[in-house]
């Protein structure tokens, strides 16, 4: 071996039939002369390569493989450096899975290819060796495939390229359609009241009129099998372009030999079947972008400049040259630009787009604002912090469309079927043919239309359908309403909850003491207890104490100052104000003080205590003055909340690290019958792990960055109240809002979807289960028949309305609680 660099290689093998295949042909590429590494993965069909460039090149590798009786396509050097790039591309007619597994195969012929994603809703996310290929060959190989890749940061190159998709295929139906009338009229004018006369040349008339839309209309279906093919598949393209040759061809030998095949002619069955196949999927793809709408909405909320200030002048700038510490300036109506910081003015920002939240939220100074929001009345500058992909706005896009490129595990099913499911019907046409024709007897062309309308009436499309277009509508609404579900699987997870276990401090409750009781003794007033137990506590960082001035500021207490303060470790604190001692803290400070506690009051602060607040005793001088309650209180929605996940028959439990006795106490506010207590941060994850011992489907209701291990135990982790770092939320769910309806909201939500799923799936099933007998003649002895024609409305009526019904989900409304 030389001093050189190494480099590397990928090779795509073809003819591996199983993973000793790979493993005899690594080893005979690691005992090739020259290499110092070897890597075959049976499942990509490549080979990975690390040689010595001066003792061995790629044609050695190729030859290796080859004289083991494989093929070795390709084969590109490139310096191992370790690189690694990654490309995004939205690629325009990848919408089913067949045509994921004909980029992919295509994808699979090119070298440099380390990883690549390919999702049915037409995104693909492909990391790359930079050494050996390129994003202009990636593209080449997609369009050559018969896909058109777009960068997915283009959002108006893609705009346009789907526009100019729905232009062509509407000009295509319409083009189809005036030739496919007279077609239609002509070969069946006893409907119309009219015969055709004899001196009229009808098969060459017909054979005119139907051989565009076949060729050249239907070229598109023909293109489509071809590519197909060449990648040793099939798919609905195969069926289409079979079907409808069968009718063109025999209609074609009719024509010209009459005396052999007779005088009926099908030219209008292949002209009505392309035509309506056509219109079906203009149709469908209308109703796919409005699946879409929520998604198209985001990206649309972005504005397109920012006003700055530069050099003490307004200076208007793209929104992508806006960089972070940029000073912006927002008018009264116009839309934020970016996520910052107020640094002046006064105004009200309605953040519905993002957060949901119907009222619109006062902004101050050094208050944050939310890109894509609307500025209501006033003008604030404020300097950015994110800016472009950073902002809250481009995670959420990110987050949403991360889902709905993600599957659930419910289509697994449906992909299974999917993949075998051509073939069959390819079988199942001829069986048809052969079973009516050979030993039924029925004429040829009886057998003919049979074939035609088996290989017509199926649809694999309405299957790959019925999963995402379900969830791209949810996650979108979910992201109108501040919840960003992020993947299908969550989804799913959340539909089969059973049990949801809420943080105590910060969920359930507001996070933040606040005095709820103040109870004076010995003639004193809440007044006098409330002034003299905040001059103590101003200025202290304790939460408790906090809340004691809180409350007395409230009031608009007089707050004196104090000219002493000692902080007593575990008891209270005491301070001298004026000349008087003052004693404010629990039972043994009181006794450390001889304040003298009656039966009375003892029995009062158990009973405070029985309730879940923190009791602090205040004295004077040794004089008892009375008792200051606190508590971490309860949000508005915690009870409504608790009670409507109840009906839903979720068992609801609460996770706390406070004592068994306050914990019950709050519990019991909330109807929480099972609480788990005293429970150490560390530990809460494995109180989740127990209860998914005990059979049951958990979901962990907490904060995104404190209670990150239970959420990632839990089947499902909603991360509430996440605000504008969505990004870095653990959780398989994130609430923007601090707002316990979202949780409701969630799960219900998982369960319209997946009830929405599971509709789509028994239609797509039930039509091709039903359709598919019916089209191959079951029903033939009861007088029903299906024309093929019938049948080419039939299919493309069965995709139009599983993404129908996907689409209905946009009327989806929140529950009230």
């Amino acid at each position: 071996m030389t001093n050189q660099k190494t480099k590397k290689t990928n090779i795509g093998i073809i003819g591996m039939h199983c993973a000793t295949c790979a493993q005899m042909v690594e080893k005979a590429l690691k005992k090739a002369h020259g290499v110092v590494n070897a890597n075959v993965n049976f499942a990509t069909g490549k080979a990975d390569v690390e040689y010595d460039p001066a003792n061995t090149k790629v044609d050695d590798f190729i030859k290796v493989v080859r004289d083991l009786g494989y093929d070795a396509i390709g084969g590109g050097d490139f310096e191992a450096t370790g690189e690694i790039k990654e490309i995004s591309l939205r690629v325009i007619g990848m919408d089913n899975p067949h045509c994921v597994s004909t980029v992919d195969s295509a994808l699979n012929t090119l070298g440099g290819i380390l990883s690549k994603e390919l999702f049915i809703t037409e995104k693909a996310i492909i990391k790359f060796d930079p050494g050996i290929t390129g994003t202009g060959e990636i593209k080449k190989v997609i369009r050559d495939a018969g896909y058109e890749p777009i960068d997915e940061v283009g959002v108006d190159r893609e705009k346009e390229a789907r526009e100019k998709e729905m232009a062509t295929l509407r000009k295509k139906v319409i083009f189809s359609a005036i030739l496919s009338m007279p077609i239609f009229v002509l070969s069946l004018p006893e409907i119309f009241g009219f015969s055709v006369p004899s001196w009229l040349p009808l098969g060459p008339i017909l054979f005119l009129l139907a051989t565009p839309v076949q060729f050249i209309i239907g070229r598109q279906f023909y293109r489509g099998m071809y590519i197909a093919l060449k990648n040793k598949t099939a798919n609905m393209d195969t069926l289409i372009a079979v079907g409808t040759s069968s009718a063109y061809f025999y209609s074609v030998l009719a024509t010209t030999n009459p005396e052999i095949f007779g005088t009926l002619m099908y030219y209008d069955t292949a002209a009505i079947i392309i035509t309506l196949i056509l219109l079906g999927k203009y149709l469908e793809a209308i109703a796919k972008g409005k699946t879409s709408e929520a998604i198209k909405k985001l990206m649309g909320l972005r504005p397109k400049t920012a006003r700055i200030i530069r050099d003490g002048n307004e200076v208007e700038v793209s929104i992508d040259d806006l960089k972070v510490n940029d000073i912006l300036l927002i008018r009264p109506g116009e839309k934020i630009p970016a996520d910052g910081i107020v640094i002046d003015g006064h105004s009200y920002v309605d953040e519905s787009m993002i957060t949901g939240e119907a009222l619109p939220i006062a902004k101050n100074k050094g208050d944050t604002v939310i890109g894509a929001t609307i500025n209501k009345n006033g003008v604030l500058k404020f300097r950015a912090a994110k800016v472009g992909e950073d902002t809250v706005l481009s995670q959420i896009i990110e987050l949403v469309e991360e889902a709905q490129a993600s599957k659930a595990p419910i289509q697994r099913l449906a992909d299974i079927v999917s993949s075998y499911f051509v073939p069959a019907v390819i079988i199942i046409a001829l069986v048809s043919f052969i079973c009516w024709y050979f030993i039924a007897a029925m004429p040829f062309v009886f057998s003919l239309s049979i074939f035609i309308a088996v290989l017509i009436i199926a649809c694999p499309c309405a299957l790959g359908l019925a999963t995402p277009t379900a969830i791209m509508v949810s996650t979108g609404k979910g992201a109108e309403n501040g919840i960003l579900i992020k993947s299908g699987e969550a989804l799913e997870n959340a539909y089969r909850l059973d049990t949801i276990v809420f943080d105590k401090t910060g969920t359930l409750t507001k996070g933040t003491p606040e005095v709820t009781d103040v109870v004076a003794v010995n003639g004193y007033r809440e007044e006098d207890i409330l002034r003299v137990a905040a001059a103590a506590e101003f200025g202290s960082e304790h939460p408790l104490g906090e809340a004691v001035v809180h409350e007395a500021k409230k009031r608009r207490s007089n707050i004196e100052k104090v000219s002493s303060f000692e902080a007593i470790g575990g008891k209270g604190i005491k301070a001298m104000l004026g000349k008087k001692i003052i004693a404010i803290g629990n039972r043994s400070l009181m006794s450390d003080c001889m304040v003298k506690i009656t039966p009375d009051v003892e029995g009062k602060i158990t009973s405070l205590e029985y309730e879940g607040k923190t009791v602090i005793i205040v004295s004077r001088d040794s004089i008892l003055l009375g008792l200051i309650a606190i508590a971490d209180t309860l949000k508005e929605q915690s009870k409504s909340a608790v009670e409507r996940l109840k009906k839903m028959g979720l068992e609801v439990m609460m996770l706390t690290g406070d004592n068994e006795r306050t914990a019950k106490a709050i519990a019991s506010q909330l109807g929480i019958t099972r609480v788990l207590a005293e429970v150490l941060p560390k530990d809460k994850a494995e109180n989740i792990k127990m209860l998914q011992k005990d059979g049951r489907i958990v979901a962990m209701v907490g904060d995104g960055i404190n209670d990150a291990p239970a959420l990632a135990q839990a089947n499902i982790g909603i991360a509430l109240g996440s605000g504008t770092d969505v990004a870095m939320e653990t959780g398989d769910i994130v609430l923007i809002k601090d707002n316990l309806q979202d949780v409701v909201t969630a799960i219900d939500l998982s369960r319209h979807t997946i009830d929405k799923i599971k509709q789509n799936l028994f239609w797509a099933f039930f039509y091709n289960i039903i359709g598919i007998p019916v089209a191959a003649g079951i029903l033939y002895g009861y007088g029903i028949l299906l024309n093929p024609m019938i049948a080419a409305a039939a299919m493309g009526f069965s995709s139009i309305s599983v993404v129908s019904n996907s689409a209905l989900m946009k009327r989806y409304k929140a529950p009230r609680i």
